[in-house]
């Protein structure tokens, strides 16, 4: 092993290391394991929280707008943090969605506004104007 750091994310550990056979370099991550995070959905129906499937969302959401990575991923790193610092292994899906409409509000606007027309199930350009029409007027 050639050099321990610890990532942002604390429960994150990062280690350069070295082949001894070829003298390649190459990055391990090591993660803090911890208890499944339950969702329970609108219709009752439990799944593992998916850390994967919460960073497609968001990146969908921000699709071609000029928001780095990074933010991206502190955003999802912090919805996570706050899940699990509630103590509960179970977390309703609309707990979740409030608070990936509240990061990415502050991050970006129109993601803001493609998320919350997906979450919300915006049927109509009312409702779309709506909404926009509430965030200019902040």
């Amino acid at each position: 092993m050639l050099d321990k750091r610890d990532v942002e994310d604390s429960a994150v550990v990062r280690r350069r290391r070295e082949c001894q056979k070829c003298e390649k370099r190459f990055t391990t991550y090591e993660h803090v394991e911890l208890e499944d995070l339950w969702v329970v959905k609108k219709n009752g129906k439990r799944e593992r929280f998916d850390r994967q499937k919460l960073r497609s969302g968001m990146l969908k959401a921000c699709e071609k707008r000029p928001i780095p990575a990074e933010k991206i991923d502190k955003a999802i790193s912090d919805i996570e943090a706050a899940l699990r610092k509630k103590n509960d292994r179970e977390v309703a899906s609309e707990a979740i969605g409030q608070l990936v409409m509240s990061r990415l509000k502050r991050l970006d606007k129109v993601a803001y506004i493609r998320f919350a027309s997906v979450y919300r199930e915006f049927t109509d350009l009312d409702t779309f104007k709506d909404e926009v029409d509430r965030l200019l007027k902040k």
